[in-house]
């Protein structure tokens, strides 16, 4: 008779193999985003280091970048302590032991804070040491030199866009926005929103009276008009997803980079030129 449990897997010096439970997750159908509430990691583009991204409960709704690992609490200034609970990030010390901090505190990349702990000056020194080895392997590369001013104000770095009947801004050229949809392998999709078959959005000049009635009403900013494309093609780009992954259902693996644009905040990415070459074109920059 055979018994009904099967052998544990061993390794070769005898120990027990053990194999990590699977998790299921799921997006809530009323969820404001399509992401899950777990794994939202990504890697710095100027240190290469793990960094997590965590939903916020204060600031403008944008999603806060902390370190992966927890430190503890009395290695990390009362100021910069940060918790997690239910997935959201919250900026304050829960009372335990241990807490999480901001990684642009940690980053190499950055200038460093003042009076570091000698924790943190450790833990920085580390993705410092890290940063070097992707660097000489070629894995990570520094960023270009930003451009003068003359050029990106005929290419807008972090360009208007207006659809859904709201203003947005987004950190890349309108070309350079890259989807964010999950492919089969459960990596992040590498093509490009903006797709050549696919309708194109315009560039125009608008008041920014549409955006804030407080805002001068002389003043006027090159925006990427997507309000003449059918609804369709409009979530599209507002869940940043290339024409091949227009239907798909499955959870993003980060978060879309799409911010609600505010005269006040976004102040210094407000051109008065359209883009060089898109006066008469209907391509994106």
């Amino acid at each position: 008779m055979c018994s009904a449990n099967a052998p544990t897997p061993h390794r070769w010096d005898g120990t027990s193999v053990r194999f990590p439970r699977s998790r299921f997750l799921r997006v809530d159908a009323d969820s404001p985003t399509r992401l899950a509430r777990a794994a939202q990691s990504a890697r710095c583009p100027d240190c290469g280091n793990r960094v997590d991204w965590h939903p916020r409960t204060d600031g403008d709704g944008r999603p806060v970048g902390l370190h992966p690992q927890e430190l503890p609490a009395a290695a990390v200034p009362a100021i910069s302590r940060w918790h997690v609970s239910s997935g959201i990030a919250h900026p304050a010390h829960d009372g335990t032991p241990w807490c999480r901090i901001l990684h642009t505190a940690l980053c190499p990349a950055r200038s460093a804070p003042a009076a570091p702990t000698p924790q943190l000056t450790t833990l920085r020194r580390h993705l410092a040491l890290h940063t070097r080895r992707l660097i000489n392997n070629g894995t990570l590369t520094a960023r270009a030199a930003p451009r003068s001013e003359r050029t990106e104000s005929c290419r807008p770095a972090r360009p208007i866009a207006h659809l859904l009947g709201v203003h947005y801004i987004v950190g890349h050229p309108i070309g350079a926005i890259q989807c964010v949809a999950q492919t089969r392998q459960r990596h992040r999709c590498t093509r490009p929103v903006l797709d050549d078959q696919a309708p194109h959005g315009t560039w125009a000049l608008a008041p920014t009276t549409l955006v804030n009635h407080r805002s001068r009403p002389w003043k006027k900013m090159a925006v990427y008009d997507l309000t003449h494309l059918p609804y369709t093609e409009q979530m599209r780009w507002r869940h940043q997803h290339c024409a091949g992954h227009a239907a798909s259902s499955a959870a993003d693996p980060v978060l879309t980079e799409w911010e609600p644009f505010d005269p006040r905040l976004h102040h210094q990415h407000i051109h008065q030129r359209l883009p060089r070459g898109e006066r008469k074109q209907h391509r994106g920059a």
